[in-house]
């Protein structure tokens, strides 16, 4: 028996339906996340591209010279300025507005759905496949639905991350509650302190370093995002490389992924360094 003979499941179908009937039915929902998504969007992009380009590089070498010193702060100066005079430094504060959008929404959600999680073990055996999902799925099938409920632009793009980099927020967040020594929370408890204190106070400190890991996850899955998102009409880098791609232009495509990678590598050390500091903070 061949597998043409054998009958088909019609996932495609059902899927193109309840997409169809999510569109009619839910439009104004949609409507309201794409008016709050680009308010967010435009304001901190508006903001990071009003401020004076070496204010920004200045505050941004201040930030990491606080998170790992001055040999962090070197870097990031010289990286910034490599971006500034390759012409993309707009392009790179359009990317990095998209990038902060979307993980600070990632991480609203995911750090509650994390802890969630810890405290309930059927919370996390619904999560845990859900979250498997979303992370093995292409990056590219996010942007069908994302672009039939909410149209073309950075809105999409933007949802698009937030799904795409949500998985390692939650897991490590869980993994971190469910790290603290049980034998520290049981003294919480006997001295009468309330789940809420013991949460604030006990787990959340003692859990920061891998929680911090997962935000780092998290900000560089939503970088890899970001030229995905320029194809539906994200801007920043990720749409210079698309144009790049479509045009064949070598060098301009050389050029736009160099500052994305350059942005990629100083929020990777920023997060990174902040998080070695929460775990000397948990030795002592």
């Amino acid at each position: 028996m061949n597998p043409e003979d054998l009958p088909t499941i019609p996932l495609s179908d059902w899927v193109d339906e309840a997409a169809t009937w999510l569109q009619s039915a839910w439009q104004p929902f949609f409507d309201f996340i794409n008016t709050v998504m680009e308010g967010a969007y435009d304001t901190v992009d508006a903001a990071f591209v009003a401020i004076p380009w070496w204010l920004m590089i200045l505050v941004i070498v201040v930030i990491a010279w606080l998170s790992k010193k001055w040999i962090l702060a070197a870097g990031t100066l010289i990286g910034l300025l490599v971006i500034v005079f390759l012409g993309y430094w707009e392009d790179a504060m359009h990317t990095l507005a998209l990038v902060l959008v979307a993980t600070i929404v990632a991480l609203i959600v995911a750090i509650p759905l994390g802890i969630w999680a810890a405290k309930s073990r059927r919370v996390s055996a619904v999560v845990k496949p859900i979250m498997d999902f979303l992370q093995t799925m292409p990056a590219f099938v996010y942007l069908i639905p994302m672009v039939m409920f909410l149209a073309t632009g950075v809105v999409p793009g933007i949802v698009a991350t937030i799904f795409f980099s949500l998985a390692p927020g939650v897991r490590m967040t869980e993994l971190g509650i469910r790290g603290v020594d049980s034998e520290v929370v049981e003294a919480g408890q006997a001295f009468g302190a309330s789940p809420g204190r013991i949460l604030r106070q006990i787990q959340l400190p003692l859990a920061m370093p891998t929680i911090m890991a997962g935000v780092n996850q998290v900000i560089m899955l939503a970088l890899s995002m970001v030229v995905i998102a320029g194809m539906v009409g994200g801007e920043g880098l990720g749409q210079v490389v698309v144009n790049a791609v479509q045009n064949v232009r070598i060098g301009q495509g050389v050029s736009a992924g160099l500052c994305v990678v350059i942005l990629a590598i100083i929020l990777d050390r920023i997060t990174g360094g902040f998080g070695s500091r929460q775990k000397q903070k948990k030795r002592q």
